[in-house]
C-alpha cells in the first residue's frame, strides 16, 4: 500500500477552510473536474471526465475539523482507498492537508496530483 500527502498554507482563519470543505456533498463547488456531486445517506456519487465515482464519507470530526472518505465504486484498478482531510491553525493562516493511502502502488501518483491541483484550487478559491 502506498501513501502520501498534499499540503498547502492558506491565508484564511482554519473555520473559513473548514465551511468550504467541510461538506461532504459539497465537492463540486470547490474542486477542479467535478462535474456534479449527489449526497445520499454517508455516499456522495460524483460525476467527472466522464466517469462516475462513488465515495463513501467514513469519519468527520467537526472539533478537529477532519474528514475521512474511501472509494467504494468507480472505473479505476483501486483495491484500497482511504483520504483524510485535515484543517489546522498555521501561523496567521491554515494548513490544510490531503493525506492518502491507497493500492496498487501505482495509483499513488495518479491521486497525488488530483488532490495537489485541488489542494491548490481551495488556496486560490479562499484567497482570491
Amino acid at each position: 500500500m502506498a501513501d502520501g500527502k498534499v499540503e498547502v498554507h492558506i491565508d484564511r482563519p482554519p473555520e473559513d477552510v473548514w465551511a468550504l470543505i467541510a461538506d461532504f456533498g459539497g465537492l463540486d463547488t470547490w474542486m477542479p473536474g467535478i462535474e456534479s456531486c449527489e449526497l445520499d445517506g454517508d455516499v456522495r456519487t460524483l460525476q467527472t471526465m466522464g466517469m462516475t465515482l462513488k465515495e463513501q464519507l467514513v469519519a468527520q470530526d467537526e472539533a478537529a475539523r477532519t474528514q475521512s472518505y474511501s472509494i467504494v465504486e468507480g472505473p479505476m484498478p483501486v483495491e484500497h482507498h482511504l483520504a483524510t482531510l485535515s484543517v489546522e491553525p498555521d501561523g496567521d493562516g491554515t494548513r490544510f492537508t490531503w493525506a492518502y493511502e491507497v493500492r496498487p502502488d501505482e495509483m499513488a501518483e495518479v491521486f497525488g496530483g488530483v488532490y495537489e491541483g485541488s489542494a491548490k484550487a481551495v488556496k486560490a478559491q479562499l484567497e482570491g
